[in-house]
C-alpha cells in the first residue's frame, strides 16, 4: 500500500521545491554565521530585493561576519553609508528639486495649490508605489503601511511646516482636501472590513475614481479662479470709464479688493529664497503675531542677462564655467567655515559631483538662471542615456543576479538615444552662447525635474533599505517596522522636500503636498497594490491589510484630520506654531501607542489573531 504513494510530489514536496525563490532574504539571519553565506548566494529575495548595495550579501559574504560584535560594528558602517545617501538627499532636494519645481509649475501655469496637490504629491508619493508594486508578491500588510505613511507625512511634515514657517492658508482648497483624504481612508477601511477582500473590481475603480475626481475638481477650480479674476478685470475697466461718483468708486474698491484676493492664488511666482513669507498674521513664536512682510519677486529678464554682453565672443569662459562648475565648494566657503562646516562640505563632495554631472539645474534666482553651455552639452547627452539604461537593466534583470550587473548589456538602449541627443548637443554648441541662455533653456527644465527625482527616489529607497536591513538583523517586528520606522524612512524625501519648498516662500504648496501625497498614497498606492495583489492570487484580507497597528493609525490619522479641521476653522486659517506643535505632539502620541502595543504592555485594536496550522491540515 506504501508503494503506491512512493513518489507521488505533495504539497509540501512543493513548498520545499520552490523554497529559494520564495524564501525572505532576512531569514538568514536565523543560520549560524558560518551557514549565511551559502543561504544568500542561494535565496533569490538577497537580489531581487536588492536595491543599490547587497547588505546580506556584503555581510554573509564579502566582510565573512562571523560573530555579534563584528555584525555591530557593520551595522554601524552600513549606517554612515546611510547618513551619506541622506546628504545626496538633502542637496538634491534643496539645489535641483526645488527650483526645478519651481520653473515647471509657473512653466504650466500652476498656482501654489495645484502644484502641490499634483507635481509635489506625485513626486514624493510615487516612490512608495512603485517600490511596493516591485515588491507585490511579499506578505505586506499594505494598507496599514500606506495609512502609518499617511498619518507621518500629515502631521510630522504638515506639523514642521505650521511651525517653520507660519502662513494663512487656502480655506476653501484645504477644507476640500481634508474632507477628501477622510473620504479616502473610510472608504478603503469600508472596504477592506465590509468585503474582508479588496479584489473587486468595482470597489477598485470606484475608489481610483475618487482621485482621479479630485485632480479634476482642483484643475477646475484654477480654470474658475482665472475666469474670475479676468472677468472682475473687465469690470474693473469698464467702472473706470463711467463718471467717479461716490457709489462707483464704492464698487471699484470692491472688486480691486476681490481682484487681489483671488490673485494671491492666480499662478506660481519665482521669489527669492532670502525672502519672508507674506502674510496677514506671522508668528513670532507660539502665538505671538508680527507685522506683515511681503515676498520679493525675480526679476528672471534681470538674472538671465546679467552677464549678456554683445561685444564678447559666444564662447568666452566655455572651459573657465564648465571647471568652475565641477567645484564641490567655493574657497571663500572654506576660508569662512570652521572646522565642523568644513567637514560637512567634505562629506558632501561627492553628492555635488554626482548631481552636477547628471542633473542640469535650472534656478531663475541664479544668474544666467544656472545656464553652462558645455556642462548642458554633457547633460543633454549623459542624462537620458544612463536614465534609460538603468531603467532598461531594473526591467530585464531576470533571475537570481542584480540590476546593475545587466548594465553592461542595456547599455545599448542608452545609447540608441545619442542619435537624437548628440546633434542637439552639437546644435547648442555652435548656436548658443557662454553668457545666455537659449531661447529654449525651459527643456532643460523637465530634465532637472525628472533626474532629480530619479536621484530622489533611488536615495530614500536605499536609506529605507538600510533600516530594514539593520531593523530585520535586530530582530525587530515588521508589522512595527512598517508602522514606525519605515513611515518615516519612506518619507524622508517628503519632509525634506516640503520643509525645503516652504523655507523658499511656498508653504502653501508644502502643505497641500502633505495633504495630496497622503490622498495618493492612501488612495492610489493601497488601493492599486492590494488590488494586484489580488489579481496575482495573493490572501488580501482585512487582517492581512491592517495586522496589528493599521487600527491605530486610522484612528490617529483622523483623529488629526478632524483637530486640523477644527483649529484651521477656529483661527480663521491662520496656521500657526502651537498648531503645528501639536501636530508633532498627537504623533508622538501614536509612536508611544505602537511602542506600548510592540512591548505587550497594552492590546492593540486589532482584533485577537486567531490560532492556525502550519501547513495544510495537520
Amino acid at each position: 500500500m506504501a508503494d503506491n504513494f512512493k513518489g507521488i510530489p505533495n504539497a509540501m514536496d512543493t513548498e520545499f521545491d520552490n523554497f529559494w525563490n520564495k524564501v525572505s532574504c532576512f531569514a538568514a539571519a536565523n543560520f549560524p554565521f558560518e551557514e549565511r553565506c551559502e543561504f544568500v548566494r542561494n535565496a533569490v529575495d538577497c537580489n531581487t530585493s536588492t536595491n543599490v548595495v547587497p547588505y546580506m550579501t556584503l555581510l554573509a559574504c564579502e566582510l565573512k561576519c562571523v560573530n555579534k560584535f563584528q555584525e555591530m560594528i557593520f551595522i554601524s558602517l552600513f549606517m554612515m553609508l546611510g547618513f551619506q545617501i541622506l546628504i545626496l538627499l538633502i542637496y538634491t532636494i534643496n539645489d535641483y528639486y526645488t527650483p526645478a519645481l519651481k520653473a515647471v509649475s509657473r512653466l504650466l501655469h500652476m498656482n501654489e495649490h495645484l502644484a502641490g496637490v499634483t507635481l509635489m504629491a506625485f513626486g514624493n508619493s510615487s516612490a512608495d508605489l512603485f517600490s511596493n508594486l516591485a515588491s507585490v508578491k511579499r506578505h505586506v500588510p499594505v494598507l496599514a503601511n500606506s495609512l502609518s505613511s499617511a498619518l507621518f507625512v500629515t502631521m510630522i511634515s504638515g506639523g514642521l511646516i505650521c511651525f517653520m514657517t507660519p502662513f494663512k492658508m487656502n480655506a476653501y482648497e484645504t477644507v476640500r482636501d481634508i474632507l477628501f483624504l477622510i473620504l479616502g481612508t473610510f472608504l478603503m477601511d469600508y472596504f477592506t472590513s465590509s468585503s474582508g477582500v479588496v479584489k473587486n473590481e468595482w470597489h477598485f475603480s470606484l475608489v481610483a475614481l475618487v482621485y482621479v475626481s479630485y485632480i479634476i475638481i482642483n484643475v477646475a477650480d484654477v480654470y474658475l479662479l482665472r475666469r474670475t479674476l479676468k472677468s472682475t478685470e473687465i469690470k474693473i475697466q469698464s467702472l473706470m470709464g463711467k463718471e467717479q461718483t461716490p457709489k462707483t468708486l464704492e464698487k471699484i474698491r470692491k472688486l480691486e479688493e476681490k481682484y487681489d484676493y483671488y490673485s494671491q492664488d492666480g499662478q506660481v511666482e519665482i521669489y527669492e529664497r532670502n525672502s519672508k513669507v507674506s502674510q496677514q498674521d506671522k508668528i513670532r513664536y507660539t502665538t505671538l503675531r508680527m507685522v506683515r512682510d511681503s515676498r520679493v519677486s525675480v526679476n528672471r529678464g534681470l538674472t538671465r542677462f546679467k552677464r549678456h554682453d554683445i561685444t564678447q565672443p559666444k564662447n568666452r569662459g566655455l572651459f573657465r564655467d564648465f571647471v568652475l562648475a565641477l567645484r564641490p565648494f567655493k574657497c571663500v566657503a572654506w576660508r569662512k567655515a570652521d572646522m565642523l562646516e568644513r567637514t560637512l562640505l567634505l562629506i558632501r563632495t561627492p553628492a555635488v559631483i554626482l548631481c552636477t554631472l547628471y542633473i542640469p539645474l535650472v534656478d531663475y534666482e541664479l544668474d544666467k538662471h544656472g545656464w553652462n553651455k558645455l556642462l548642458n552639452c554633457l547633460h543633454v547627452i549623459l542624462n537620458p542615456a544612463l536614465s534609460i539604461a538603468v531603467f532598461m537593466s531594473v526591467l530585464n534583470t531576470k533571475g537570481n543576479t542584480l540590476w546593475y550587473i545587466a548594465l553592461q548589456q542595456q547599455m545599448v538602449y542608452g545609447a540608441y538615444s545619442l542619435v537624437l541627443t548628440v546633434p542637439f548637443a552639437i546644435f547648442i554648441l555652435v548656436k548658443s552662447r557662454t553668457d545666455v541662455p537659449p531661447s529654449y533653456h525651459w527643456l532643460f527644465t523637465l530634465m532637472n525635474l525628472t533626474g532629480s527625482m530619479f536621484i530622489i527616489f533611488i536615495c530614500a529607497t536605499e536609506i529605507d533599505k538600510v533600516l530594514e536591513v539593520i531593523g530585520n538583523i535586530m530582530s525587530i517586528d515588521d508589522d512595527f517596522m512598517g508602522a514606525t520606522v519605515k513611515a518615516f524612512t519612506g518619507n524622508l524625501s517628503s519632509i525634506f522636500a516640503n520643509t525645503a519648498v516652504a523655507a523658499h516662500g511656498y508653504p502653501k504648496m508644502a502643505f497641500a503636498s502633505a495633504i495630496g501625497g497622503s490622498f495618493f498614497t492612501i488612495v492610489v498606492t493601497g488601493n492599486t497594490v492590494i488590488y494586484v495583489r489580488s489579481l496575482v492570487g495573493h490572501d488580501v484580507n482585512t487582517r492581512n491589510q491592517m495586522e496589528e497597528y493599521g487600527f491605530s493609525a486610522f484612528l490617529f490619522l483622523n483623529i488629526g484630520l478632524f483637530t486640523i479641521l477644527l483649529w484651521s476653522t477656529t483661527l480663521g486659517f491662520f496656521a500657526r506654531r502651537s498648531m503645528g506643535l501639536y501636530s508633532i505632539a498627537l504623533y508622538s502620541i501614536y509612536l508611544t501607542f505602537a511602542i506600548l502595543v510592540h512591548e505587550k504592555v497594552i492590546h492593540s485594536f486589532a482584533d485577537a489573531p486567531q490560532i492556525s496550522a502550519a501547513f495544510g491540515d495537520i
